[in-house]
């Protein structure tokens, strides 16, 4: 079922008082102090200006020749855009394991050590339970400041006219991080062209969005058995994650058996948050360098590995009914043009999650590395192309442009705002022809029936 809501006039966010509104303009580099040696390893808490750093010094900056079309006629005629919600709170279950550990600091003696110092008296615990993952201003900006460079990038399709005329459809999952995300994304365009005559329709809907929530095949075999996550927890127990736990108790100066991976975990994210939120490069960022980062990342991409992408067939098919509808919205674009019709929906724009994204780009193939994630191979798994944090920071998108070449439809695909090559389909660079993208799917297109994959019958496979 769908609901559709009116755009509204005024945001309502969780106001904390002494969180600042400002954020670091600063170029990026390794030695910029204002940014943590570690944020490009905070997986799905990472910020998209870690994937993308050029727009640390122009939040609106795009490149126009990345998008290279094969000859000047080629024009586009649809774009879909399946986008995260932008920047948000912790969850109520980390908020949870983040005072835990910040008890334990409190405790501690910190003597001759400024910076635990500071942790104790000058650092308050200011995130709560009832935040539970809303979306902050900086996720509000981050949706923003996309819809203002996706107009500049495909100005022929984000324009003002397509919007009024209502040639642009928004689809939003239920959750507030994606709906508030979806409402400053409109608000970015109508602000860009100072549209204010006109509101703009969005459409709740959890059965594209939220699907992971449908799929009963997935609810039983992965995402409620325990044993699905064996490779995690295998890591979790094993000699990286050890060290670095033992080296936070190291610093902090407390016994081994006081920090757990969970705790450890929470000061990690503590850092994430505290730079994704706020852009302050935390104390909590001192307690890990750049290998204790590296094992933390793994141990989050082993994670979305098993529960969420090639660990179980499972998890990528949970995904059929949005790839369907991706396709059927490129091939309704398709037909409309050759007929030489009006293209009627120039633009969807769909807003979900992490758990949206990762199984669709799963599904399309991308980022599968020879050797799966596995407990004993995080060394070699050093250069794996399996990285959240490369995928999946907040705001992250998976764009598909359509272009008629002269009568030839071609497809480019588009991760975070870069071309990125189908798999299978390298030898015709990033845009390929519409049709062999078709041939190269044709068992997807033909099959992944959600209703069949989602049924409770099989053993999950795995890879």
């Amino acid at each position: 079922m769908t609901t559709v809501l009116r755009k509204t006039a005024v945001f309502y966010f969780t106001i904390i008082t002494g969180i600042s509104s400002c954020f670091c303009t600063d170029v990026y580099s390794e030695k910029n102090p204002e940014i943590p040696a570690i944020a490009k390893y905070f997986s799905t808490k990472g910020r998209y200006e870690e994937v993308n750093p050029y727009l640390i010094e122009d939040i609106l900056a795009v490149n126009r020749s990345i998008l290279q079309p094969p000859s000047a006629e080629c024009r586009q005629i649809h774009l879909t855009a399946v986008i995260r919600h932008g920047t948000r709170y912790p969850t109520s279950k980390n908020v949870k394991k983040m005072k835990k550990l910040y008890d334990v600091v409190k405790g501690i003696d910190v003597s001759n050590r400024n910076w635990l110092r500071e942790l104790q008296t000058q650092w308050r615990m200011w995130y709560t339970e009832d935040m539970d993952g809303r979306l902050v201003q900086k996720g509000v900006n981050d949706h923003r400041h996309l819809a203002v460079r996706l107009s500049k990038l495909f100005p022929s399709l984000i324009s003002e006219e397509k919007l009024r005329r209502g040639f642009i459809t928004f689809i939003t999952s239920s959750k507030h991080r994606c709906v508030n995300s979806t409402l400053s994304f409109k608000a970015g365009l109508t602000e860009l062209w100072d549209i204010k005559d006109m509101e703009f329709d969005h459409t709740v809907n959890d059965a594209l969005m939220r699907f992971f929530d449908k799929c009963t095949r997935f609810l039983e075999e992965v995402d409620n058995n325990p044993s699905a996550v064996t490779e995690v927890e295998k890591f979790k127990e094993g000699p990286e994650v050890r060290r670095v736990q033992q080296k936070v108790a190291d610093i902090l100066n407390v016994p081994y058996s006081s920090i757990s991976y969970d705790m450890a975990e929470a000061a990690f994210y503590l850092c994430a948050y505290e730079f994704a939120i706020k852009t302050v490069n935390s104390p909590w960022c001192r307690l890990f360098d750049e290998v204790d980062a590296q094992v933390v990342e793994y141990a989050n991409d082993l994670k979305h590995f098993w529960k969420r992408s090639y660990g179980y067939d499972i998890n990528s098919k949970s995904s059929c009914i949005l790839f369907h509808d991706v396709f059927s919205r490129l091939g309704k674009a398709a037909e409309e043009n050759m007929s030489g019709q009006q293209v009627t929906e120039a633009v969807t724009v769909q807003v979900g999650h992490a758990e949206t994204l990762l199984p669709l780009l799963t599904l399309l193939g991308f980022f599968n590395d020879s050797e799966p994630l596995t407990s004993t191979n995080f060394a070699a798994q050093a250069h794996r192309s399996f990285r959240t944090s490369h995928m999946l920071p907040y705001a992250a998108n998976l764009i598909l442009v359509l272009y008629d070449c002269g009568g030839n439809l071609r497809l480019q695909p588009l991760l975070n705002e870069k071309p990125v090559t189908f798999p299978g389909l390298a030898d015709q660079a990033s845009m390929p022809l519409y049709q062999d993208v078709l041939k190269h799917y044709k068992d997807l297109l033909q099959g992944c029936d959600f209703e069949t994959e989602c049924r409770l019958f099989k053993q999950p496979a795995e890879v």
